[in-house]
């Protein structure tokens, strides 16, 4: 069994890996294990509070995870969506797709990094594009609100989850809560995603297959 340390922003994306992924890439001789940014405390030596506040922050703590020779592999799962100032090659994108920017960043986050066993992955545009593979199922943490027809039209306004934009009051998050005030990131996004299943995910989300993909390979 290979063990993958995965370095998440938060307890969304711990939740998903624990309960999601850490199953099924154990089916394919993987063992996941989920890591929270720690790089702001809620009290001095009291939890850790997940969200990266700079990327020098976020690079010594991936470090930290590579000094671990049983892991096979380190890879982060951090939203595109918020991603610092100082993040390795922002400041070079052009006007091409967000697959293609997505792959740029990962490239130049690699090459920062500089290590062998690191597999970069950015959520694009954020963890909560993934919900938007079957809106069915995000509607139906409040059935009640008939909010179904318009999340079908944000996914159909696209033409995939992970394209839907990451401007502050449209990013995936951000349109799910404009229309079911009753949605948390914890506990509705794991439980949605659980119920959509990974198969159908990954024909929607094909950034988010290619990384499944390649951690899948460890096991091979």
């Amino acid at each position: 069994m290979k063990k993958i340390l995965i370095l998440s922003e938060g307890f969304t994306e711990e939740s998903f890996i624990r309960d999601v992924l850490h199953p099924h890439l154990g089916n394919k001789g993987v063992l996941a294990i989920p890591v929270i940014v720690a790089t702001k405390r809620v009290k001095a030596g009291a939890d850790f509070k997940g969200g990266i506040t700079s990327y020098g922050k976020f690079r010594k703590e991936i470090k930290m995870l590579l000094a671990d020779t049983s892991a096979a592999c380190v890879t982060t799962m951090i939203d595109y969506y918020g991603l610092p100032g100082d993040f390795p090659g922002r400041g070079e994108l052009s006007k091409e797709s967000i697959f293609e920017r997505a792959n740029r960043l990962e490239q130049a986050f690699a090459r920062d990094v500089d290590h062998r066993r690191f597999v970069p992955y950015l959520s694009l545009h954020e963890f909560e594009a993934l919900l938007f593979s079957s809106p069915e199922e995000i509607a139906g943490i409040a059935p009640d609100v008939n909010a179904e027809n318009k999340l079908l039209a944000i996914k159909r306004s696209f033409a995939s989850p992970e394209e839907i934009n990451d401007n502050p009051q449209t990013h995936p998050a951000a349109r799910i809560t404009g229309l079911i005030l009753a949605f948390r990131k914890i506990p509705h996004s794991p439980l949605i995603v659980g119920r959509i299943g990974l198969t159908k995910i990954r024909n929607e989300c094909r950034h988010f297959d290619a990384w499944l993909t390649k951690l899948e390979e460890f096991g091979e």
